[in-house]
């Protein structure tokens, strides 16, 4: 099987379509640019693909890969991602008559070479071969020549899906772009295309945006399964499309705007919440079937409800009801179910183990398991892990791989040059040396070997915070000029120990500043105090500094892996996933509370606080004999 990519750049998508493929891929590609193709081949020798063929020159006027006909050469799989609308792409061919026919359903506008590369990959695909092209989004909708190539492609059936994709999302151009599946296997039985509008998942990364994990796997769900959900995606038939003029821009066939909040005039009014809002949140209700009740009352008003509970109250309110108790714990046994189900392959890694291979298994599943999650979306639980193996999980799994489970003895004695700072941020201190672990940080051993000792710094430190208060308040309380302190600055104007002790010096034979002395006294002793709670705070947390320096060489397999794999692997997932089960119902409680906001202050009494206000101001100015 082959795959080939007609302007590969530095390799980077041929490398992504062959390492997705369940079998190896024979790799093809074409770069016009002869430092990036040279890029490109070094990319293939880095990633293991040595019999990757890179050629550089012209793709699309002189293509070098060709059958000994002299036609092109076809291949099972094509990616691409071509320069958006290259406008010199005609240079070196005759576009009367290209000598490998590939303009025979138009010919694309000569500034605008969108179209030329994907009826070049079109061409260079086997009869049963399938592509996928990310192009700007205009190529959906533009008219003219791109029109007519447009509506060949249409109606010979090759375009088997378009995904549409958030703007914004590569660099070097800021437009929205789209992927064109196409495949010719069944292209005459095809009677529509599937669309995905996939504009609106992404977040924020720098300055441009950036696909999650979970966008990712969303679109690929819908396409490869032909889910249709409200507002992302949809099977839209030919028919339809030719009514639209074989126009194919997404928004004409998938609505993604959310439904307008639309505010209720009559119960701004009256007063009342509408019970279209409240049924709104149906989804909800189906789940708590008796909090609607514990929330609001129906009013004498057909159709409208009141609020039995202030709207600051309303989200302790649901937190503390049973049913959100018992939902929470429902959905947290999936959790544990995984967590159950994975438990032995997580303590088995071990030299050899394959990172991808783990996350793959694991993530599925654990998508399976909230498939049908009560308002728990499975995706967004899926994008807690994911998010998790790319910030610390998938770094230790590749270190357990390399080195073991003895990885976790290690701390590495951070060396730097003289002179210069270490990037990296040491985990222990012990006299003047650094050291950092690459896989259990120092907070687990303390939480499960130390905790007494922690407990006696925390201690402390709350000791030493009390006194540090109490100094703040007596210093800020005296310190004006006029004050008992208004003398004891130093040149900056700061309460220090050495000038209290100056100030003593100079007034401790004045009988007339007993005052001040007393309170200059008072004042070092609690300095003194408060140091000596510093040393004893930084003796303790030397001593145990040391405790866990010497407890990590000391570490066997099993407790390695209870503290990575339970303390801190699981741990972090568990909460991240109960702060999912308490997003959603913030959400629940956001809504009701803005509903509840919305409608509390009616036409009528507004109007009874304004006249109550008018007639205040009025018996004011009457006061003072103001009379009209």
């Amino acid at each position: 099987m082959t795959v080939y990519d007609p302007t590969c750049g530095s390799g980077s998508l041929l490398l992504k379509a062959a390492g997705e493929a369940p079998k190896s891929l024979t790799i093809y590609g074409q770069e016009n640019d002869n430092a990036t193709a040279a890029l490109a081949r070094m990319n293939m020798i880095l990633h293991d693909n040595t019999t990757a063929e890179i050629w550089k020159d012209n793709t699309l006027s002189a293509p070098h890969w060709k059958d000994t006909d002299g036609s092109l050469k076809t291949f099972d799989f094509a990616v691409a991602n071509p320069p958006f609308s290259y406008k010199s792409w005609s240079n070196g061919i005759n576009l009367a008559d290209d000598e490998f026919g590939r303009f025979e359903y138009g010919t694309p506008p000569d500034k605008n070479g969108d179209y030329a590369f994907l009826l070049h990959i079109l061409k260079s695909l086997k009869s049963r071969g399938k592509a996928a092209v990310i192009l700007p989004h205009g190529v959906l909708f533009r008219g003219n020549a791109e029109a007519t190539i447009r509506r060949n492609l249409i109606r010979q059936g090759y375009i088997k899906g378009i995904i549409g994709l958030p703007a914004n999302l590569f660099y070097g151009t800021g437009i929205p772009a789209c992927i064109i599946v196409i495949d010719k296997a069944n292209a005459n039985a095809r009677t529509g295309i599937f669309m995905v509008d996939g504009s609106k998942g992404f977040i924020k990364d720098g300055n441009k945006n950036r696909l999650r994990e979970q966008d990712i796997h969303k679109i690929v769900d819908a396409f490869t399964k032909k889910m249709e959900l409200p507002r992302f995606s949809r099977m839209v038939k030919f028919s339809e499309i030719e009514k639209n003029e074989y126009n194919l821009n997404i928004p004409r066939y998938i609505d993604s705007s959310q439904p307008e909040d639309l505010h209720d005039l009559s119960a701004h009014l009256n007063g009342g919440i509408p019970d279209v809002d409240i049924d709104a949140l149906g989804h909800y209700w189906q789940v708590f079937p008796n909090l609607r009740a514990s929330l609001f009352a129906p009013e004498s008003r057909k159709g409208y409800s009141k609020a039995l509970v202030n709207a600051n109250e309303v989200k302790p309110t649901i937190l503390n009801h049973p049913e959100f108790k018992a939902f929470a714990e429902k959905t947290l046994e999936r959790y544990t179910a995984w967590r159950a189900a994975h438990d032995a392959c997580l303590n088995g890694l071990g030299k050899g183990s394959i990172p991808k291979e783990l996350i793959r298994d694991i993530s599925e599943d654990l998508l399976v398991r909230f498939c049908n999650a009560d308002l728990v979306g499975k995706y967004d639980v899926y994008q807690i892990l994911m998010d998790y193996w790319a910030e610390i999980m998938q770094d230790d799994v590749h270190v357990i791989s390399q080195d073991g489970w003895k990885a976790g003895n290690v701390l590495r004695l951070l060396v730097t040059e003289k002179g210069k700072k270490t990037k990296e941020i040491p985990d222990l201190v012990i006299g003047r040396k650094k050291y950092k672990s690459d896989l259990i940080p120092p907070n687990l051993i303390v939480a499960r070997y130390f905790a007494t000792e922690k407990q006696a710094i925390e201690d402390f430190q709350s000791q030493k915070d009390i006194l540090s208060q109490k100094l703040e308040h007596l210093i800020e309380e005296h310190s004006d000029d006029e004050g008992l302190l208004g003398e004891a600055k130093n040149d900056k104007g700061k309460v220090t120990k050495v000038a209290l002790k100056a100030r003593i010096k100079n007034i401790k034979e004045d009988a007339g500043a007993l005052d001040e002395l007393k309170m200059l006294k008072r004042l070092i002793a609690l300095m003194d105090t408060e140091a000596g709670k510093n040393k004893k705070i930084k003796a303790t947390q030397d001593h145990l500094d040391d405790l866990v320096f010497k407890k990590y060489p000391k570490l066997d397999e099993a407790e390695i892996k209870i503290l990575v794999v339970d303390d801190k692997w699981q741990a972090r997932i568990k909460v991240a996933i109960q702060a999912e089960i308490e997003r959603v119902i913030q959400t629940l409680g956001t809504r009701i509370k803005v509903l509840e906001e919305r409608y509390a202050a009616p036409l009528s009494k507004l109007t009874e606080e304004v006249a109550g206000l008018s007639s205040k101001v009025d018996e004011h100015l009457k006061r003072m004999g103001l009379v009209w």
